[in-house]
């Protein structure tokens, strides 16, 4: 083998493992499919496609979200079921008149359950086929509708096994892959915030770093959601990732405590004596939020908090200073709020850095969460 060889080969490594989730989905859509083809047929299911598409259609990427869209399937499947054969037994419908009537009376209160909760999505389209496919005018509702939740139900089995059996456990990766990412972003916004003491933080790039943090909490919290379904069938084992998701949302509420605080520089004579305590303070908070989204990814234990400690005590004897100084009672009563605001935020991001620590450690050690 040729160097060229060697290059593309490693290049081919490397692009299969920056995608190896998405390459992970595509292989259970194909196994989901294939196999639940294979039973339809063994069994001899008329509608044996209905099983193939549902097996498609709730699969995921983790175990945990296939299990919440085969439970939002089979519930609203047995909903529309239940209610299309009510309302074929008691709206004769021969005629087209009477068919579309019999259509309104179906869909109608389902389509309002579908608009409170999308869970439901499904019951309008079963109660549909109830009502219209030549099986329920041939057969009767009755035998229809035990057909199509034989149908939902072998191809939602399906899915739920194969994505159990193809690398379990996504759902916990997402997380820690979204949490890292927002304590990464975390540290980035916090360097912006500090450094608008002196000039003034730029709110474009303040906002634009909030938007990828909430973004990032937004999935963790989903992943962490799919994570409990798969803890309690027992699919997984390790810490429930929930915790850690409201962690983060405080560290976020505590940066934009600091973010109004910091919105416009302070009076030069503050300015002057918290700029380096302020500067050294985001420093070692910004490089432990980097530490802990690193422990993050990797399952390791939490960084040490000796550093973002002793730089946020030399913060706040900073402030003692100032005030006994008595500079602080020439500032604005603005001024006083944000000097004050400021020391306050900076105090509970601490206080959450200690809680980070803890879920940190959880994640390193799943039985210390369990």
């Amino acid at each position: 083998m040729n160097i060229a060889d060697l290059g593309a080969a490693d290049a081919m490594r490397r692009w299969v493992g920056r995608h190896r989730p998405r390459l992970l989905l595509s292989l259970r859509i194909v196994l989901a499919s294939v196999l639940t083809f294979a039973i339809a047929h063994l069994l001899d299911l008329a509608k044996g496609y209905w099983a193939v598409l549902t097996a498609v259609i709730v699969i995921q990427s983790s175990v945990g979200g296939s299990i919440k869209a085969t439970t939002d399937r089979l519930l609203g499947s047995l909903g529309g079921a239940v209610w299309g054969v009510c309302v074929c037994l008691a709206i004769p419908h021969a005629g087209v008149l009477s068919l579309g009537l019999a259509l309104a009376a179906a869909v109608t209160p389902l389509a309002v359950a579908t608009a409170f909760n999308p869970a439901w999505r499904v019951a309008p389209v079963t109660a549909i086929i109830l009502l219209l496919t030549p099986t329920s005018q041939a057969h009767g509702p009755v035998y229809a509708a035990i057909q199509r939740m034989l149908e939902v139900g072998l191809g939602s089995i399906v899915a739920v096994l194969v994505a159990a059996v193809l690398a379990p456990g996504g759902s916990r990766q997402a997380v820690r892959s979204a949490a890292a990412t927002a304590l990464e972003a975390m540290a980035e916004l916090l360097i912006l915030l500090m450094n608008g003491l002196a000039q003034g933080a730029d709110q474009a790039a303040v906002e634009a770093l909030h938007a990828k943090i909430r973004a990032e909490i937004a999935k963790a919290e989903v992943a962490a959601d799919e994570t409990r379904r798969e803890r309690i069938i027992s699919l997984i084992a390790g810490s429930d990732p929930t915790p850690l998701c409201r962690t983060l949302r405080r560290l976020r509420h505590d940066l934009a405590t600091i973010g109004r605080s910091t919105r416009n520089p302070l009076p030069s004579p503050i300015r002057e004596r918290l700029t380096e305590p302020a500067a050294a303070t985001a420093d070692a908070m910004a490089r432990f939020l980097r530490q802990s989204a690193a422990a993050i990814e990797r399952a390791s234990p939490p960084p040490s908090t000796a550093p973002e400690r002793e730089a946020l005590a030399g913060f706040a004897a900073a402030v003692a200073e100032l005030r006994a100084s008595g500079l602080a009672r020439a500032l604005s009563d603005e001024d006083v709020a944000r000097l004050f605001g400021l020391a306050f935020g900076l105090e509970q991001l601490g206080q959450n850095l200690d809680d980070l620590t803890a879920r940190v450690a959880e994640l390193a050690d799943p039985s210390r969460g369990s």
